[in-house]
Order: structure tokens, then C-alpha cells, then sequence
């Protein structure tokens, strides 16, 4: 059985073809005794949206738990994070060995990330259809 990561949540609108859900996510030290006194506590309200054929059967203020493949999280962090890492620093150390001056290795560096960014851009459809989301009724 694959593993998911369920989040509760409340529904704040509802569009067509959409649902608007605010999450409330709370860090690991938030249940600690002393995070009021350490103030490293973290909470923060997320929204998110939630495309669903069955948009007609939520309501604004209803319970939802929203559900996501936890293996999608880690390649969403993979993309988002190691492979621009990745290829800012072999794009640097490339150039580096090349012996080019130290304007042209940060600006063609710079270039590079954002070439990967645009990219990113450009697949945002794709990339949604890859990483969905579901949405349930708590009731």
C-alpha cells in the first residue's frame, strides 16, 4: 500500500472545477512545553487548491482531510531543490576548470538556474497533473 501524508483542513471556496482548502500546519516543536519560551514554534495557515470533478459537493466551511502520495513529496522536493542545486554547482565547477573570469562563471551560472526555472515554467501543467492532490469530506 503506497503511503500518504493526509493533512486536515477547512474548505474557503469553491470554484468551478476547484476547491479552495486552508490548511493550518504546525511545526514538531509546537507540542514541546517550552516552544511558547524558545520561540522557535512554528504555525502557519496554507491555502491550497484542489482541482476535483466533484467541486458540486463541498461547501464553504466544511471538514476536509486533503491526501497526497508521500513518494510525490520527495520528487517535488527533488525538483524544486537538489537538481538546481545540482546544476548550479557542476555549471560553476565546469566553468571554473575552464578558467573563465569570475563575472562571466556567476553571470552564465546565474543564466543556467534560471534557464532550469523557465523550464520549470513551462511544465507547470505537466507537473500539476503529476503531483495531485485529493480531497475528502470529514463528515
Amino acid at each position: 500500500m503506497e503511503k500518504v501524508a493526509q493533512h486536515d483542513g477547512i474548505v474557503t471556496e469553491v470554484l468551478q472545477g476547484t476547491v479552495r482548502v486552508q490548511i493550518h500546519t504546525v511545526s514538531a516543536c509546537a507540542s514541546c512545553e517550552a516552544h511558547s519560551k524558545c520561540g522557535f514554534a512554528d504555525s502557519k495557515d496554507k491555502t491550497m487548491d484542489i482541482d476535483t470533478p466533484l467541486w458540486q459537493q463541498y461547501h464553504e466551511g466544511d471538514p476536509v482531510t486533503v491526501t497526497v502520495a508521500a513518494n510525490r513529496g520527495l520528487q517535488a522536493v527533488a525538483i524544486a531543490y537538489l537538481l538546481p542545486s545540482l546544476l548550479l554547482l557542476s555549471i560553476f565547477v565546469t566553468l571554473t576548470t575552464l578558467h573563465l573570469s569570475e563575472g562571466w562563471v556567476a553571470l552564465i551560472t546565474l543564466l543556467g538556474v534560471a534557464l532550469y526555472a523557465g523550464t520549470l515554467y513551462l511544465c507547470r501543467h505537466r507537473l500539476q497533473r503529476k503531483f495531485t492532490m485529493t480531497i475528502t469530506n470529514k463528515n
